[in-house]
């Protein structure tokens, strides 16, 4: 028994009034600066302790956390997260991002922009292959961001697209934040997955679109790459390309039976797999045959991570292989694909190629910082997953689920009402707070009133698609968005924060357009469920 027995305080029910305090003790501590996981737990053990000694809280109820973390940690969901970010670790530090950039980047360079266009396709696909916003962000503004201040790109335009598109991280699949999100919300993962494909390249798109007609409208903002930068030198002996063009249409080949034994459409044909393959190892040969070192260079980049790419995503959206098992696959592909790396370096230095360094980048060391940064976001996601569940069960047996809850159904419109001050609390939140942050935090709260108010499944994955936006939109948001502070940290001196900041708000721009866009036609979202969810 408490010390104090009280029924109200200020008029509110005392349980209810210790549940809204504690929630904003919560978020003064977060926004002091200190530790979200511990934050979490120190403020539930306190108001505990509070709870016990005004009678408004039976410490008995606890009891039940150690039942609630089993069922947490049990799901298999989560074995997804470290899987996928070793995955893109490895094809970070194997050097593949590197060369996949400076494909794409020969490729597209002739045009204005094109330098900044082919940063946002690499930035997507990188954002597909870790699901990671600071190694993305990290990685591109290391990897382009020096080369377009060479090419005398704008520094606006430059750090706005990578900003922009490394934070798509948090919205193409395999991401972190969908899986998550997933779990919180009760949705299955493959439907979220698939709901998120279509909105997360019509961001993309957006960005490569704005960047080339500004570079049309404004050539000094983003001039074409001179013409000796993307000319390589050699040419591969017929040998060489009868190799490449074998290995990449054994590749390109497995990945399309992939998509033939899910069903999708015209693959799922009648067709051999001898003669599918046959097939593209014609196709790449006549490119490699009629070409010289240029295409092989920009064959071998692009294509391998393009097909572990989408044999990964494929696995789960047919129904393969669930989220972990096609994680733990993309991990062994990503190793793969260092060994062939280093196969393709070797034949193309022998023909003469001047542009290669040879030698094995997947060394101990790299080895280690993958796995050290896999821990680390590991670690993270689990420490926050106990405390949040702590704080969570001192929440709802507070009455703080039940009123919240109460509010937000209270609201006029309905779900539109709902969603309107969801959006707006997720935005205000996500300027300071990470992703895994405001997912344990507001997400818990949410769930009630969606379910109160009949949120469907396919609802509640426009509902989760929409809030990546906004936390896409959040995380670039100045001053104090978390992937500016990540490309300030590796910016050159050229580029100042100004600069960074300042390029950030037309990217902002068109992340407010697709959200008003998404939310205003639901059908895209479940059109894109529709299309990919096909096992």
């Amino acid at each position: 028994m408490g010390v104090l027995a009280l029924e109200t305080i200020f008029g509110m029910d005392a349980g209810v009034f210790l549940a809204l305090t504690m929630f904003a003790v919560f978020m003064l501590v977060i926004l002091s600066g200190y530790n979200v996981a511990f934050s979490f737990a120190a403020t539930a053990l306190f108001f505990s302790f509070v709870g016990d000694w005004l009678d408004v809280f039976d410490p008995n109820t606890l009891n039940t956390l150690p039942g609630r973390w089993y069922k947490a940690v049990s799901d298999p969901t989560l074995l997804a997260v470290p899987l996928f970010v070793l995955m893109g670790a490895i094809l970070e530090r194997s050097g593949m991002a590197e060369r996949l950039l400076n494909a794409f980047g020969m490729l597209m360079g002739r045009l204005r922009g094109g330098v900044a266009a082919a940063v946002v396709v690499v930035g997507t696909l990188l954002a597909a292959a870790t699901g990671v916003v600071a190694a993305t962000v990290i990685v591109m503004g290391l990897l382009s961001l020096p080369a377009m201040v060479r090419l005398g790109y704008d520094n606006k335009l430059s750090t706005g697209a990578i900003i922009a598109s490394g934070t798509l991280a948090q919205l193409l699949p395999p991401s972190i934040v969908l899986i998550l999100l997933a779990q919180q919300l009760g949705v299955g993962i493959l439907g979220l997955f698939a709901g998120a494909l279509l909105p997360g390249l019509l961001l993309s798109g957006l960005y490569v679109a704005y960047v080339l007609v500004l570079a049309w409208l404004r050539p000094h903002t983003g001039p074409a790459m001179p013409k000796e930068q993307r000319t390589l030198t050699g040419n591969p002996s017929l040998r060489t390309k009868l190799l490449l063009a074998a290995i990449l249409a054994l590749m390109v080949g497995a990945v399309t039976l992939l998509a033939r034994a899910s069903g999708m459409g015209f693959l799922a044909s009648g067709w051999s797999p001898l003669a599918m393959v046959v097939v593209h190892f014609v196709i790449f040969f006549v490119v490699l045959l009629r070409t010289r070192m240029l295409a092989a260079e920009v064959l071998v980049a692009i294509v391998p991570i393009l097909t572990l790419i989408f044999g990964v995503l494929l696995s789960i959206f047919a129904g393969i292989a669930t989220p972990s098992e096609s994680g733990a696959v993309g991990v062994f592909g990503a190793l793969l694909l260092t060994v062939l790396n280093w196969l393709f370096d070797d034949l193309l230095a022998k023909e003469g190629a001047t542009h290669i360094t040879k030698g094995w980048r997947l060394d101990w060391r790299a080895v280690k910082d993958a796995a050290r940064s896999t821990t680390n976001v590991v670690v993270l996601v689990m420490t926050l997953l106990f405390c949040s569940t702590f704080f969570s069960a001192m929440f709802f047996q507070l009455g703080g689920s039940d009123q919240t809850s109460e509010w937000l159904t209270a609201i006029g419109g309905g779900k539109w009402g709902f969603v309107v001050i969801a959006m707006v609390a997720v935005f205000l939140l996500g300027i300071n707070l990470e992703f895994l942050e405001i997912t344990f935090i507001v997400v818990p709260i949410f769930v009630p009133a969606m379910d109160f108010l009949g949120f469907t499944p396919d609802e509640k994955i426009w509902f989760a698609v929409l809030m990546a936006v906004n936390l896409n939109m959040a995380f670039i948001s100045p001053p104090v968005g978390f992937s500016l502070f990540y490309l300030q940290s590796v910016a050159p001196p050229e580029v100042k924060t100004a600069d960074i900041h300042k390029g950030a708000f037309p990217f902002m721009g068109l992340q407010a357009l697709a959200l008003v866009i998404l939310a205003a036609f639901p059908a895209i979202t479940y059109t894109s469920i529709d299309t990919f969810r096909f096992g």
